[in-house]
């Protein structure tokens, strides 16, 4: 009986690890929203790592967050690294390119909680008087991501930290 139950343990231990080799090797989270105002004055706050303090959905997790700014004043070869508690982590952003007023790429190193190297995209695109805003986030999974994302949602918990940024965003430009 006990060699059984060993049996159907390792049959569904080997089963999980098999879904989760199985999932897909890279990943992108999307979100959008459309702003009442000019391209221009939405990507300024964007483009200036220094602006983020006004809508960056993770400056309530940690209102003591260690931030800190190099490079550029703003767009490319801007930096920003921070140092925060365990929901905010520690990182570096990096701004690679700009295209005034259409998009912002932005180079993602995260070290904590875990080690992470992302791409972010934000597009503003004119639209029905005003600016539709697309945050997108990709990267590769590893094996240990994807086991993770057998057993927690990543596009949902990433996503709504994205919404609250974008909503943020609105309720700053449009005031």
């Amino acid at each position: 009986m006990l060699m059984w139950i060993v049996a159907v343990i390792v049959v569904a231990v080997l089963a999980v690890l098999g879904i989760a080799a199985a999932r897909p090797n890279s990943f992108r989270i999307t979100r959008q929203a459309t702003i009442r105002a000019p391209a221009e004055k939405v990507f300024a706050l964007i483009n200036d790592f220094h602006e983020w303090t006004k809508w960056s959905p993770w400056k309530k997790m940690d209102p003591a967050l260690n931030r800190n700014y190099s490079g550029a004043a703003a767009g490319k070869g801007a930096i920003y690294g921070w140092n925060g508690n365990k929901k905010v982590g520690e990182g570096r952003m990096e701004i690679v390119d700009t295209q005034p007023p259409s998009r912002i790429d932005i180079k993602l190193d995260l070290v904590k909680p875990f080690e992470a190297h992302n791409s972010t995209v934000v597009t503003f695109t004119p639209r029905d008087g005003g600016t539709l805003v697309e945050w997108a986030m990709s990267g590769q999974s590893p094996f240990m991501f994807k086991l993770m994302g057998l057993f927690t949602n990543m596009d949902q918990m990433i996503g709504k930290d994205f919404e609250a940024g974008l909503a943020n965003m609105k309720k700053d430009v449009e005031a």
